[in-house]
């Protein structure tokens, strides 16, 4: 121990404080902390919280209970997801990509899927475009839910937790019943899905929407109307319009701030031009605002997946294209060139041409964008995700400025990240 630490622990022993420099929350730096009179002191909140929703750290400047300023601190839970991306095969690749967002799964198979379509120019069957469409806005119902869960444990509202785990649980069931799986699902994939819809899924579908939305009303009259959740969360964590642009963050984050903004009607995919729902908004971009923002994108959601119900094309459920698909089993016992086929599909993957792309689609945390470059093989030669919770963390030094570090928790909270598709 070099004279510098004994004299540093000597001070933190006689209980000194830590202090900030005169310096932006973007600049805060530990090697930059000096010991002063003890008007300000350095917290941090993490990595192990185990309400921050995941490995994060927040150090946080405190005046008092007042936090003045915060640095959100990542990289404890990197999982190098997109270098392991440029080794795996096309046909690989949504294995790999459905594990950042483990609540939105589906949507990380999607954004995959379609940018390697662009580069294949692949078109696929409409079944299977409206088969992704409800799958994605299942996802986006159970992926609120579970928000609106942990949000209420946040708060204290351990019932709204109960809640909210068990209607998810409905879509969860029906995802098992699909894919196989319950998470992780690799059934988006490069070409249409991994197998069509099961005997009887249109009853399965309206089964949950309608108890969804006869859950949500119960919950406007547990949560919304309730004199002391209004009280946690309105007017605490405020997020202009105009800050959220600055910092380019989307979803439910930026809509709650006033601001119209969804991939689904702004540059619409899939089939979102074919169904009719609402984009929904706030007005303050409050705690609540974000609360009510995702209540109603739930409704908004069972909205769309009764038209998909009606409107669901028959067909094949994914593409014909040599290029994407391998041949039927039956023929694999029969035919040689069709056990080659398979195999090479399987081994070298799809091969895809020269070329780049970035597509990008709305996931519940907001734009998630994927970026591929294909060098002629069979894997891509760069894979970038463009991953909402990375850029909307941007968002805590605001939102937790100037407010009770008791509220920090239910900010943070409010914007959802998920650490696995920060640290990817």
């Amino acid at each position: 121990m070099t004279t510098e630490d004994k004299t540093m622990k000597s001070e933190i022993g006689n209980s000194a404080v830590l202090r900030l420099p005169e310096s932006s929350a973007v600049d805060l730096d530990l090697n930059e902390l000096e010991f002063g009179s003890g008007e300000t002191m350095i917290v941090n909140m993490g990595p192990q919280h185990p309400s921050t929703h995941g490995v994060l750290r927040v150090m946080m400047e405190l005046e008092g209970e007042t936090v003045l300023r915060c640095k959100p601190v990542i990289g404890y839970l990197h999982t190098g997801m997109e270098k392991t991306g440029e080794e795996l095969t096309y046909t690989q690749g949504a294995t790999n990509v459905t594990r950042m967002d483990y609540l939105s799964p589906l949507a990380n198979e999607l954004v995959y899927s379609l940018a390697v379509e662009d580069l294949l120019n692949v078109q696929i069957p409409q079944r299977a475009t409206w088969i992704r469409m409800l799958m994605c806005e299942l996802n986006r119902m159970s992926s609120h839910l579970m928000w609106l869960a942990t949000n209420g444990m946040d708060l204290g509202a351990t019932t709204m937790m109960i809640f909210g785990f068990r209607e998810r649980e409905l879509i969860l069931a029906f995802f098992e019943k699909t894919t196989g799986l319950r998470m992780n699902h690799n059934y988006i994939r490069p070409g249409g899905v991994a197998a069509d819809l099961p005997d009887g899924w249109e009853e399965d579908v309206e089964a949950i929407y309608q108890t969804v939305l006869f859950r949500l009303d119960e919950y406007d009259e547990f949560f919304t109307g309730q004199p002391i959740f209004r009280k946690r969360v309105e007017g605490v964590g405020t997020l202009s319009a105009e800050t959220a642009v600055e910092l380019s963050v989307t979803g439910p984050l930026l809509r709650a701030s006033g601001v119209p903004w969804d991939l689904r009607k702004t540059m619409p995919y899939l089939a979102y031009d074919e169904v009719d729902f609402d984009v929904i908004v706030g007005t303050v971009g409050d705690n609540f605002d974000r609360y009510a923002v995702r209540m109603n994108e739930i409704r908004e959601s069972a909205k769309i997946v009764k038209q998909i119900i009606e409107k669901m094309p028959k067909g094949d459920y994914r593409t014909q294209d040599a290029k994407v698909t391998p041949p039927p089993r039956a023929r694999i016992d029969q035919s040689m060139e069709a056990l080659i086929h398979h195999f090479k599909l399987f081994t070298e993957g799809i091969i895809v041409p020269e070329g780049e792309t970035y597509v990008a689609v709305e996931s519940p945390r907001g734009e998630l964008g994927c970026y591929m470059v294909s060098d002629g093989t069979g894997h891509p030669l760069r894979m970038h995700i463009r991953a909402p919770s990375f850029v909307n963390l941007q968002s805590l030094p605001p939102l937790l400025r100037g407010s009770l570090v008791a509220d920090a928790v239910a900010t943070i909270s409010s914007v959802d990240p998920v650490m696995g598709e920060v640290d990817r």
